[in-house]
């Protein structure tokens, strides 16, 4: 197993492509902005996707982190499972994600943390969820509608 240095001493995200990274690799990419794990809604008539501010009842707010990720897709079937190849998937991911950014050949943003060298990043430049999201467990899903929420980004 690498550690996290030396998988960013390798910048291996601007010499692979996003099929030919290792499990390690792929999970690295993360940013842990926990915006995926926002309960999304899409519109019938034209499929356009609206992301609330309700997280997922396995997300942990403050860590943005999720609390039972190998269980993840068997306790949450609506679960995003980003997976190389997957252009639908990764139209459905925020503009911001790291797997979205590096299908489309844009770089990663500065405040990704195999770019800035820190977790905290993301937290600091307002590209996480961590200040504004609210409990699932909170929210009516008939109220969901009432939870759509803009990036700007």
């Amino acid at each position: 197993m690498t550690n996290s240095n030396e998988l960013l001493a390798s910048r291996f995200w601007e010499k692979k492509s996003l099929e030919l990274m290792s499990n390690e690799e792929w999970e690295a990419l993360c940013d842990g902005c926990g915006r995926c794990c926002l309960h999304k809604l899409q519109d019938e008539d034209t499929d356009e996707i609206y992301f609330t501010d309700v997280a997922c009842r396995l997300l942990e707010i403050t860590s943005c982190r999720c609390t039972d990720y190998q269980a993840r897709l068997s306790e949450v079937p609506e679960c995003v499972n980003i997976r190389p190849g997957d252009q639908n998937t990764f139209t459905a991911l925020p503009a911001t994600c790291a797997y979205r950014l590096l299908s489309e050949g844009s770089r990663l943003p500065e405040w990704h943390y195999l770019i800035s060298g820190s977790r905290q990043t993301v937290h600091d430049e307002g590209a996480s969820i961590r200040d504004f999201a609210v409990k699932e467990a909170d929210v009516h899903p008939d109220d969901y509608e009432n939870h759509i929420i803009q990036w700007v980004d």
